[in-house]
């Protein structure tokens, strides 16, 4: 879900071009989960094999990472970890709403309601262990970096780009600037034409800039942390009664430290607020590897085609266009020499 700073943070649009050779850290559960709501038949069904196997998030990931591979992007995906205890309240209720939006599901489909039904569907979306091997399995033998984070992927992300390892983070949601992540790239994973109601709309990818954020809106990095606890994270999911991104701005800047923020505020969650503005200030620190590697054509069409009975002619197109491109980029550089 992530904290909800679009009223108050504004990035700048740009194009696939914008980001040539960089590496990109992708949150790989933001990814997935979008993956798996968006990409569903007419009904709200996910993709799937003739095993009954969801293929929706393999379908995601493999198109968009051969696009981003064809902008001479590198892309590193980044992978949850153990979550922290004080997330509990959020993952209880998220169960909650899938279970609920199941319910209402069904009930759609039996009314032949199918638009009601696949906005329903949409919310049932659930990353299993399955779907987490089976995404590491495609981006390995595509010769994608896969990292384990100890906790939050988008943590992680953070850290790597902090650390100059990276360019930037790929996510749509803006918790990665708590972490203080310099730059975060949106829209990355919807680039492209798409459907809004009944007409088609161009989505580029937005760069948010972290120093640009706190000079506009002339806060400091804690006080950031600060405002996003009031309007609501993972961890205290809501926010602090009666704070939108406005109010919560007004009194960050008014009161500049946690402690005196909340006095002026009723805190009515489970998790120690001192604790969330910690995990976001000192998130945890672990030792990772960005090993770039050749794109196994046999293995990924024995992931997709053979495992999961995608067509073997469109995945053998897409990769062949990719190796084609970095063949004609080969002999263009061969020319210089």
């Amino acid at each position: 879900m992530g904290i909800q700073l679009t009223d108050i943070v504004k990035g700048e649009e740009i194009t696939l071009e914008n980001l040539f050779d960089k590496i990109i850290a992708i949150d790989a559960f933001n990814w997935i989960h979008q993956f798996l709501s968006i990409i569903r038949q007419v009904d709200g069904e996910p993709l799937k094999d003739l095993k009954g196997n969801v293929t929706s998030h393999l379908s995601g990931l493999f198109y968009r990472t051969i696009k981003i591979m064809e902008a001479d992007i590198k892309p590193v995906y980044v992978f949850d970890g153990k979550p922290p205890e004080f997330k509990k309240q959020e993952s209880e209720k998220r169960r909650d709403i899938r279970a609920e939006a199941m319910r209402e599901w069904k009930e759609a489909l039996k009314r032949e309601d199918y638009e009601a039904a696949r906005k329903f569907a949409q919310r049932t979306s659930e990353i299993t262990s399955d779907i987490i091997e089976g995404s590491k399995q495609l981006l390995s033998a595509m010769g994608v970096p896969v990292v384990q984070a100890p906790s939050e992927g988008e943590a992680l992300c953070s850290l790597m780009a902090k650390k100059d390892d990276v360019h930037a983070t790929a996510t749509q949601d803006y918790d990665s600037l708590l972490f203080g992540c310099p730059r975060l790239v949106r829209n990355l994973s919807i680039t492209g034409k798409r459907k809004r109601g009944d007409s088609y709309v161009t989505v580029n990818p937005e760069i948010i800039l972290l120093e640009n954020i706190l000079k506009s809106l002339e806060i400091s990095q804690d006080q950031l942390i600060i405002m996003g606890i009031l309007i609501g994270t993972d961890y205290n999911p809501g926010g602090v009664s009666g704070f939108g991104p406005k109010r919560a701005l007004e009194l960050v800047k008014e009161k500049k430290t946690l402690k005196s923020v909340l006095k002026e505020a009723v805190w009515d969650f489970d998790a120690a607020p001192e604790d969330i503005f910690e995990f976001f200030k000192h998130p945890q620190i672990t030792d990772y590897k960005i090993n770039f590697t050749d794109l196994d054509e046999d293995k990924i069409k024995a992931i997709l085609c053979d495992e999961h009975d995608f067509s073997e002619e469109r995945i053998d197109n897409a990769i062949k266009r990719l190796i084609e491109k970095k063949k004609s980029e080969q002999k263009s550089l061969s020319r210089w020499f």
